[in-house]
Parts: structure tokens; C-alpha cells; sequence
């Protein structure tokens, strides 16, 4: 099942949907510091990493993380 992200009820207050998606979703080896800036000033950043660590996100920039750090942040919680 694919939930659309804006159908969240925490979505419209994200600051990413103001922003290019490709900001939250870099190229391999490509910059993250954009998006990270972008989400340390959103209001919902912690429903926003939840949401990603919950559905096992696997690509691009959720709640400030990246994937290799929501796996991180997975295996610290384990």
C-alpha cells in the first residue's frame, strides 16, 4: 500500500513541500546539508522522522536523517 505523504494529517505543515523534491531525494554521494537545514526548521520534523522509522523509509532525507542515519538510529533503538 502506498500512502500519499500529503494525505498525513501532519503533512501540510511540512516545510519540504515549499522545496524541490529532489532536495530530500540527492544523488548517491550527493549533498544532504540542504534539506537537513530545511528540516531543522520544521514544525512537524519528529512526526516526519516517526512516520519514516515506522515505514522503514529507505531512501532520501526524513525527520533531518538520512537513510544511514535512520538505520543507525534503528539499530542504537534495538
Amino acid at each position: 500500500m502506498v500512502v500519499q505523504i500529503e494525505t498525513l494529517p501532519w503533512a501540510p505543515l511540512a516545510k519540504c513541500l515549499q522545496a524541490e523534491p529532489d532536495t530530500f531525494f540527492p544523488e548517491k554521494g550527493g549533498s544532504t546539508r540542504e534539506a537537513k537545514r530545511i528540516c531543522a526548521e520544521c514544525t512537524v520534523r519528529d512526526e516526519c522522522l516517526d512516520y519514516a522509522l515506522a515505514n522503514d523509509e529507505r531512501f532520501g532525507i526524513w525527520g533531518g536523517l538520512s537513510e544511514r542515519e535512520r538505520r543507525k538510529l534503528k539499530r542504537l533503538a534495538s
